[in-house]
């Protein structure tokens, strides 16, 4: 998580690579079953995604995907 505060220092709070830090930190909560904490980070992640990307690109896609799945495994 400190690795992500100083990304967001250096490259602003709206960038795709945040997205990208925040999709992985959101998918590593998921694998340890902290299913609560992970789901905010994945919307976070697409949102930033849909925003500096769009909703079509690759990456915002495996982040809606990303999310998708985990509420299926919350189901």
């Amino acid at each position: 998580k400190q690795a992500l505060s100083l990304r967001q220092e250096v490259l602003g709070e709206r960038h795709p690579d945040i997205a990208g830090s925040i999709n992985n930190l959101a998918g590593l909560y998921k694998s340890q079953g902290r299913y609560g904490e992970a789901e905010p980070l994945y919307v976070k992640a697409l949102e930033i995604m849909e925003i500096s990307l769009g909703r079509e690109h690759p990456n915002t896609k495996t982040v809606r995907n990303n999310l998708q799945s985990l509420r299926d495994l919350q189901n």
